[in-house]
């Protein structure tokens, strides 16, 4: 398969661990920002608010990934104890998903940052 079209291609296409742990969270980041879109970039799913990006996310072969741009959201990522964290990336497993209060308050605060700018 080529590049994924859409967020549900792209979903479609993984094992089914990864893609029922990433539906999960992308409605967790859909309830936390009802006005972000929806899109692809860089070849995994993202969302976008105010035209710029919010949070993305993604698979590899061992683990999934919310990946955070930058700011305030970095380091409320960086305190999701238990998870393997780096620069802008928080990789979990499908049997250890984050948890939605801490995914909300993630995209939450990008979009205070976003909204400040």
């Amino acid at each position: 398969m080529g590049k994924p079209q859409s967020v549900s291609e792209y979903l479609s296409a993984l094992p089914e661990a990864q893609d029922k742990a990433l539906r999960s969270l992308r409605d967790t980041i859909r309830a936390a920002a009802p006005n972000a879109q929806e899109t692809i970039s860089s070849g995994v799913p993202a969302f976008r608010y105010r035209g710029k990006y919010l949070v993305s996310f993604g698979a590899a072969k061992a683990h999934v990934s919310l990946f955070v741009m930058r700011g305030a959201a970095l380091k409320c990522s960086r305190r999701a104890a238990g998870y393997d964290t780096s620069n802008t990336v928080i990789r979990f497993t499908p049997d250890k998903p984050l948890p939605t209060p801490i995914v909300g308050k993630i995209v939450k605060l990008r979009i205070e940052e976003i909204d400040a700018h």
